[in-house]
């Protein structure tokens, strides 16, 4: 149900099952695109090993020991 304020959508009312299976779709579609930029990433040669990251990052001053 579309509640509306002077003829203009203002809020939406819909049952619990219905709004679960949207936060569902949503986080599908968030880890398909983290793959899709991964991926990307890689073709791009914008990557690093991870041995190379941690060592850089042990070695930064200020971090929790």
């Amino acid at each position: 149900m579309v509640l509306t304020v002077k003829g203009k959508a203002a809020a939406i009312v819909q049952d619990a099952e219905a709004y679960q299976r949207l936060l569902d779709l949503a986080a599908q579609a968030g880890a398909s695109e983290g793959i899709r930029q991964g991926l990307q990433d890689g073709k791009h040669r914008k990557v690093r090993p991870a041995r190379e990251f941690f060592a850089e990052f042990e070695t930064r001053p200020g971090l929790p020991r």
